[in-house]
This record gives structure tokens, sequence and C-alpha cells, in this order.
């Protein structure tokens, strides 16, 4: 559901350093909200601090939330705790082979470029038989 960064109440957090938020906010403008906020139905938040903080920062009108039925204070304690704790960072290798990966699809190689304008004639020159049928 979407809903105004501003009728959410932050309440007592166990995050009290918010760190830098910038990539945070240029990975939003640039990839949107990939993890949407989790709220409870009086529209207490209770996971995804950072991303609310980055959205007022950018302005956002509105906000991807999913809403919790009535949790306990012990369930949302546990909810903030396990979305910050069940998270695993790439490793070195992974970060640097998915860096390789991407620069490849970024920057492809003078075989790969060519490859792909005989694949775009070849691919207008059948489209041009099919509609003279």
């Amino acid at each position: 559901m979407l809903i105004s960064p501003e009728t959410i109440t932050v309440k007592k957090r166990i995050r009290k350093d918010l760190g830098d938020i910038s990539g945070l906010m240029e990975s939003l403008k640039t990839h949107g909200q990939l993890t949407p906020i989790i709220i409870n139905r009086d529209y207490e938040l209770i996971a995804g601090f950072r991303r609310l903080q980055a959205a007022k920062k950018l302005g956002w009108k509105s906000i991807e939330a999913v809403m919790i039925d009535k949790p306990t204070e012990q369930q949302k304690l546990e909810v903030e705790i396990e979305e910050n704790v069940q998270r695993l960072d790439l490793s070195a290798e992974e970060i640097a082979e998915g860096m390789a990966r991407l620069d490849k699809l970024r920057n492809p190689g003078l075989l790969a470029r060519i490859w792909a304008v005989i694949l775009r004639v070849l691919r207008s020159i059948f489209r041009k038989r099919r509609r003279r049928r």
C-alpha cells in the first residue's frame, strides 16, 4: 500500500544512528523503493527507519508500506531486530564479480556490438517479410 511518509509516527527505535543515507537516497532515486517499510494499523513505524528518512529527505509524497495487524510490543521489536540482523552483505569477491559483470554489460566489447548490429538488421529484415505476407 502507498501512504504518505508524513502520516507515519516514529517512536522509540533500536537504531539511533542513521549513518550516511546519501547512498540510500541515490538508490531510491535510481531504482525506486525496492523494499517496503513496515507499519502497524496506527501508522507507527515498525521497520524501515532509514528508508523512511531517505524518502522524506527526497520529498516523496508516498512510500510503499506493509501493514501488520495489531502486533504486540514484543512482535514489533522482534520484527525491527530481524530486519536489521537477518541480512548478509555481499563479500568483497561477490561485489567485484558483480561490478565486473555490470561493466561488461555497460561496455560490451567490439564483437558483442557487431553481433548486436547483425541481430538488429536480421530482425528488421524478418519483420518486413512478415508484413508483406
